[in-house]
């Protein structure tokens, strides 16, 4: 997969310094990937949730950060829509961002 927004995962990770290498580990596994289905990623994080309008919802560093990613299966790109902390997620609409 091509993370398409990868300089996302930096920025935040310079001010929350805990998220630094599970984000790290997270983009590794995506960028070598190669989903087609819900399934195919539930292989590689168990815990993702779809929430719709092609949007999926990932716990990071357990579930201490989440993120919210758009993923294109056909063209095999993942947007990075949001990063933050759980307390930011649950003020969100994660289906329309």
């Amino acid at each position: 997969m091509r993370v398409v927004t990868p300089k996302r995962l930096t920025e935040f990770a310079l001010n929350h310094s805990l998220s630094r290498i599970p984000l790290l580990n997270w983009y590794e596994i995506v960028k070598n990937a190669n989903w087609r289905t819900l399934h195919d990623i539930k292989q590689d994080f168990n815990s993702v949730d779809y929430v719709g309008n092609n949007r999926y919802v990932f716990n990071i560093k357990g579930n201490d950060f989440r993120m919210v990613v758009i993923i294109i299966f056909i063209s095999k790109k993942v947007y990075i829509r949001f990063i933050g902390t759980h307390d930011e997620y649950d003020k969100i609409n994660s289906k329309n961002i």
